[in-house]
Formats: C-alpha cells, sequence, structure tokens
C-alpha cells in the first residue's frame, strides 16, 4: 500500500525529506511552499506533482502523511492543521517555539490517533547508533562522564536563511544543532536532572541569535555532561568527544566510535551491528550540497522508514527508534533550562 503524503518547505523539505519518503514508499504528491514560482520550480525539479501554497491546499488532494520542514515558528500551527485533517506527522526540530506549544502538539496527537515524528535523523548516523549499540551492550560498563566539545566555522561560511537569525522565528544555534544533541543524550542516558548553561554570540558583528552554548548538566542516571558547540569559530573544524564508562571508554571521530579498556588500553574501532548500516545514496546526491545530501539523506531515509512502520502498525526495526513527539516536549523542556539558565549568568536549573 502506496500512503500519500505532502512535503511543506521547498530547501531542505524538497531536498531531504521528498527522496527520504519515496524511498520509504511514501507518494509524495505536493509540495507546498510560501513563493508560488519557487515551489513550482521546486516541485518541477524533483517531480511532485502538485505545487501549493498552503497546507490547507495539499490536504483537499486527500493525504495519509504530512512533513514539516518550514522555519521552526510554522511547526505548531501546521502540525496542528494536519492533526486536524487525520493525517500522521513528521516534523523538523526544534519541535516548537516554546514548551506551552509542544504540550498542545502532544495532546492533540494524541487525541486523533495518528502518529507524531520528530526529524531527529541522526539517531540513526553511524557514531551515535553505535555509541547507543555500546551502551545498550554494557560494553564500558556503567557510564559516568560525557564529554563533547566542537568548533566549526559554518556561521562564516555557509548562507543561512533570513529567518534563522529570527530568535522570534526559531533561529540560532542552540536549535539547529542544540536540539540534535540533547536528543541523543536523551537517546543514551535516559532524562536530564539539571543544568547550567551560557549561551553568546561570538561573531563580529553579533548576529543576533546565539552562535554558541556551553552546557553542564547530569543526567537522571548519574552520567555528568559536558556540552560545547561553536559554528562561528574560525579555522580548521576541532572537536572531541569522550564516554567514560566503569569498564571502558569510548570517543567517536568521524563515523568511527573507539573503544578503550584496560585489556585493550590502545582501544580499537568497534564493528557496530549490520542492522545499523545505512543504505547508499551516492546516486541521488547532487549540486552544491551533495556533501551534506550524503550526511543527512541516509539516516533520514531510516527516519522515514520508521515513521512508515509506525503508521501501519509494523514492528520497529532494530536498531534506533524515532524520536516522538512526547520526545520533543523533553526537548523543548531541556532547551527552556537552557535559555533560563544562561538569562542567569549560568544558574542551574532543575529540569
Amino acid at each position: 500500500m502506496r500512503l500519500r503524503a505532502c512535503v511543506i518547505g521547498t530547501s531542505f523539505g524538497a531536498r531531504i525529506h521528498v527522496p527520504a519518503l519515496r524511498q520509504a514508499g511514501f507518494d509524495v504528491i505536493a509540495l507546498v511552499g510560501t513563493d508560488p514560482a519557487k515551489t513550482a520550480r521546486r516541485a518541477d525539479r524533483f517531480e511532485v506533482e502538485h505545487a501549493c501554497t498552503s497546507v490547507g491546499e495539499a490536504l483537499a488532494l486527500g493525504l495519509d502523511a504530512v512533513s514539516i520542514a518550514g522555519p521552526p515558528a510554522t511547526h505548531a500551527p501546521l502540525a496542528s492543521e494536519a492533526i486536524a485533517a487525520g493525517c500522521h506527522v513528521l516534523c523538523e526540530k526544534p519541535f516548537t517555539l516554546d514548551v506551552n506549544e509542544a504540550e498542545e502538539l502532544v495532546r492533540a496527537g494524541e487525541a486523533a490517533g495518528v502518529v507524531t515524528i520528530l526529524g531527529h535523523e541522526f539517531r540513526w548516523s553511524v557514531a551515535q547508533s553505535t555509541m547507543e549499540w555500546a551502551l545498550t551492550e554494557g560494553l564500558i560498563g556503567t557510564p559516568k562522564l560525557f564529554v563533547s566539545a566542537s568548533f566549526i566555522s559554518m556561521l562564516r561560511t555557509f548562507p543561512m536563511p533570513e529567518w534563522w537569525f529570527d530568535p522570534a522565528r526559531g533561529g540560532g544555534w542552540l536549535n539547529a544543532s542544540g536540539s540534535h544533541r540533547i536528543d541523543a543524550l536523551r537517546q543514551w542516558f535516559g532524562e536530564f536532572e539539571g543544568l547550567s548553561a551560557g549561551l553568546m554570540s561570538t561573531s563580529d558583528p553579533l548576529l543576533g541569535v546565539d552562535d554558541t552554548f556551553n552546557i553542564r548538566a547530569v543526567m537522571r542516571n548519574g552520567v555528568d555532561v559536558s556540552l560545547v558547540q561553536s559554528s562561528a569559530a574560525a579555522g580548521p573544524g576541532a572537536g572531541v568527544t569522550r564516554l567514560v564508562g566503569t569498564t571502558g571508554t569510548l570517543w567517536a571521530e568521524g563515523d568511527r566510535v573507539h573503544i578503550a579498556t584496560d585489556d585493550e588500553p590502545a582501544g580499537r574501532v568497534l564493528d557496530p551491528p549490520a542492522a545499523l548500516a545505512l543504505p547508499d545514496v551516492s546516486a541521488l546526491a547532487g549540486g552544491q550540497l551533495a556533501d551534506m545530501t550524503l550526511m543527512e539523506l541516509p539516516p533520514y531515509i531510516r527516519l522515514t522508514q520508521a515513521f512508515r512502520r509506525a503508521i501501519e502498525g509494523a514492528p520497529p526495526a532494530p536498531g534506533p527508534q524515532a524520536a516522538t513527539f512526547v520526545d520533543g516536549l523533553a526537548c523543548m523542556r531541556v532547551l527552556a533550562a537552557v535559555r533560563e539558565s544562561a538569562a542567569h549568568k549560568g544558574r542551574w536549573i532543575t529540569v
């Protein structure tokens, strides 16, 4: 059975959501955008039959699912409209603008009995899923300390959309990348106990939104976390990711996860199960953003496959599970705690 879907968003939505949904067996029959001419061009380019300028126009075509890849400020109203029409929803992160919107969407989705999935595709990235598998297998005993710091020059070199620099529309690096990192921490360790945080713009002139965050957290399972990211750091990219447990240490270098123990102090590369392998999308990646598509599309295919299985009531596949709107609400609470702490010079906030 082919499920009929529309994608809202002519940039990331057209480039990633459309091919991912098709790979998962959806018929993408409509592309929705606010600029009629641009939407028509993108629909033609990606071979989508209908170019629409509102979700209502797309819903009138008869849909099973709606995939939302517009700016964060649009997520709540678009998801609400799709849920009210009885559609299953895949929504990009950050989930909403605030906790209240997130709570309302969780209630609406549950009341309607539809599948509601969040766009945290990196749960399936090789490094992130291998970390989860290693923890599940108990390869380093009890996890105790997680440290991740990364420095990239993305905001100096990559053109971001206009809305990205408007905090009222959900812009900023905490929303863009921090939401993914918070979801990864929840995937591996469970819920947050509390945190202290700082947010800043390191750019000159200032961006009007954060380009850097510094979070120190304690998880409910006792893991101590230090998480630092800067997206406007001049120079070559650099980073470190280490997870220390009672019997070993894990660390990531690109897609590879290494393990060291007392028996293997020099460490070795972990060989994850075949179920964690990602599809080859080289035939689908082209243009100026080919490298990004090669990174983003494979895990997004796994996400849309999980979306379809949930709609059909099939058992989940082995490996990572899709983030739901409930997970999105939990992430929004952590993001709110980060902002509250940063606004009070790093005050400790219980989540």
